[in-house]
């Protein structure tokens, strides 16, 4: 049985076809020395975690720029040489004393830092340190 086109045409605009159903997530501290990019399970069109994702990755700029990632599955890995620094954008901030939320993934913003979860597993990145666990 084939669907005539005229009702295909409407069943496309009520629940249209998207190639990503969601895209990256930024965020940026209010100090503007740490920002974040999530990226959901499977990735985008122009970017694909190596472990297929979710994925939180987090920069530090100052006093030494860092990187921290955080993926679907266990400790949040630390790299203190980052080739691509790119660190952060200017908006959206999350301001201290909020939540951010997305995907497995929960990070609290406080004038000490940023604090990220997964689980049991997560980092805390500010300018006087770098955890992860």
């Amino acid at each position: 049985m084939s669907v005539p086109r005229f009702l295909l045409a409407d069943l496309l605009l009520m629940f249209p076809l998207a190639v990503h159903a969601q895209e990256q997530v930024e965020f940026v501290l209010p100090s503007g020395n740490v920002g974040c990019i999530y990226t959901p399970k499977g990735g985008t069109g122009v970017y694909q975690p190596v472990d297929g994702g979710p994925e939180l990755l987090c920069d530090r700029v100052e006093p030494r720029y860092a990187r921290i990632i955080l993926g679907p599955t266990g400790k949040a890995v630390l790299h203190r040489q980052v080739g691509d620094a790119s660190c952060c954008s200017a908006e959206p901030v999350l301001a201290y004393g909020k939540t951010w939320t997305a995907g497995p993934f929960t990070c609290k913003a406080t004038t000490k830092g940023l604090t990220c979860r997964r689980g049991a597993n997560g980092f805390v990145m500010s300018r006087s340190r770098l955890k992860v666990y």
